[in-house]
């Protein structure tokens, strides 16, 4: 496939560099006198791959046409989570290739499910790793919103190509936008490390939980999650770093360009937040009407972190919100379908797609009353044609279909009926948690098949790369193109 040489060669410095980001734990492996060189020999054979792949595809082109760039999307992941899973099968764990599959993907996904099931003394090496994988998850995922997704057209993605005001182009070259996202990215992480030292945590426990916190991960170094360190200032502290990874990097982009009030002004944004005040107000009446022994301040609290937790995909809980009752559980549902904003390190349908959805219904609506008037659609300033709204509207319903055939075949699997559903939604949009006993908040995926864990794991791949960058390789035309 000589003409995807560079697909390959990009693949292969990304796995030199994941090779070299497991050293880091290797360290941590030889600062706790851990018993094991899994990460060495991971890192050796990750590396030893990499180089080997950069030096049999030196020969190419300069820049990626579209066709490869939707190859190097889904081939640049799997290749990820398949080496990544390396130290998790070579370590003392004695974790099968299935589950150490899944595990990785998870983390590089961003997803949070786990099979680990008791973190609290698994190795330190492997905690750390998992935070790491999340952390370089997030990275790509926002480089890859904002700079490969538009171009792709995936879902309505290329409204985020070009500014607000369609006069002009909002950044300059893509390595210039990714330096500057990475570097955010980092600033923000080190400050949500620094906040979560100050309010008490360990310094690894500060490193894991900041790590996974900005990639809205949600991977932890307890059972208990967050609710572990049972502290609301942390938890405080948690949800304001949940909400700046929630928000669209491309708007730091501007922010730092010297527009001071995007963040108010980005309809995005504001959608974002008006969703998860009316979420967090609908779970704090609920909980304060049922009589759950929760005051009004822990309440409050209580709601406002998991509702979040649950809205941005990161999964973190403070709470057994399966044991409040059937209501949470339906809502936590639906918020987990919509997921937080575009070009952030959330996932889900996006709030965007919503709100474009919401414009369009509404302008029907107009057409019913005025049948000879023309309507406008702008979204963000933005003239929407109906080509972006139709890729919209595809992209929702095959999102949700594909979520239908995910949940069925879990349950063919031997799932039952809530773990099933759940944990096809939960995979798909990339959350972490399900609900019910078996995967529910104070449970884990350690029980579900073998079978049930390849396809929650293709699942997350779908749904992180918005679905039809991985569908679109198996249409026969695609390779003959």
């Amino acid at each position: 496939m000589a003409s995807n040489k560079t697909v390959f060669f990009i693949v292969g410095i990304l796995l030199v560099i994941l090779g070299i980001f497991m050293m880091i734990p290797y360290s941590f492996q030889l600062i706790y006198s851990e018993n094991s060189n899994s990460f060495l020999s991971s890192s050796i054979i990750t590396i030893f791959i990499g180089i080997l792949t950069i030096l049999t595809s030196l020969k190419n082109e300069k820049q990626l046409n579209l066709q490869q760039a939707f190859l190097f999307s889904t081939l640049a992941w799997l290749s990820i989570a398949l080496f990544g899973s390396l130290p998790f099968l070579l370590s003392d764990l004695n974790l099968s290739l299935s589950e150490s599959f899944f595990e990785s993907m998870s983390g590089i996904t961003t997803t949070g499910s786990t099979v680990i099931s008791d973190l609290d003394n698994s190795p330190k090496s492997i905690l750390l790793w998992r935070g790491i994988m999340q952390w370089l998850g997030g990275i790509g995922i926002i480089v890859m919103a904002t700079t490969v997704m538009p171009l792709l057209k995936v879902g309505g993605m290329q409204v985020f190509n070009t500014d607000s005001s369609g006069t002009e182009k909002i950044l300059p070259k893509t390595i210039e936008v990714a330096f500057t996202i990475i570097s955010i990215y980092t600033l923000l992480t080190v400050a949500c490390f620094v906040t979560y030292w100050f309010l008490g945590m360990s310094v690894f426990d500060s490193i894991a939980h900041a790590l996974t916190t900005l990639a809205t991960g949600g991977f932890s170094t307890h059972n208990e999650s967050i609710g572990y360190f049972n502290s609301p200032k942390i938890e405080f502290a948690s949800t304001i770093f949940i909400i700046m990874g929630s928000i669209p990097f491309i708007a730091y982009l501007k922010f730092v360009k010297g527009n001071k009030k995007i963040f108010i002004q980005d309809v995005q944004i504001r959608g974002f937040f008006f969703l998860l005040l009316i979420s967090v107000l609908i779970i704090f009446s609920y909980l304060l009407f049922n009589n759950l022994e929760y005051s009004i301040i822990d309440n409050l609290r209580i709601s406002s972190f998991n509702v979040l937790s649950i809205l941005s995909g990161t999964g973190y809980v403070t709470d057994d919100f399966g044991l409040w009752g059937e209501f949470p559980l339906i809502f936590f549902l639906f918020l987990m379908f919509v997921g937080g904003c575009a070009g952030s390190t959330t996932c889900g349908i996006k709030i965007f797609r919503l709100q474009i959805l919401f414009l369009f219904i509404k302008n029907q609506i107009k057409k019913l009353i005025y049948p000879n008037s023309i309507f406008v659609v702008s979204y963000n300033k933005q003239k929407i044609e109906d080509s972006f709204i139709n890729s919209v509207i595809i992209f929702i319903f095959s999102y949700l279909f594909i979520f239908f055939i995910i949940a069925s075949l879990l349950s063919i699997s031997g799932l039952d009926f809530l773990s099933a559903i759940s944990g096809a939604a939960t995979s798909i949009s990339n959350v972490g948690p399900g609900l019910g006993d078996m995967i529910g908040p104070n449970g884990n995926f350690s029980e579900v098949s073998d079978l049930s864990k390849w396809i929650l794991s293709f699942a997350m791949l779908l749904g992180r790369l918005e679905i039809f960058a991985v569908l679109v390789l198996f249409l026969p035309s695609f390779w003959r193109s």
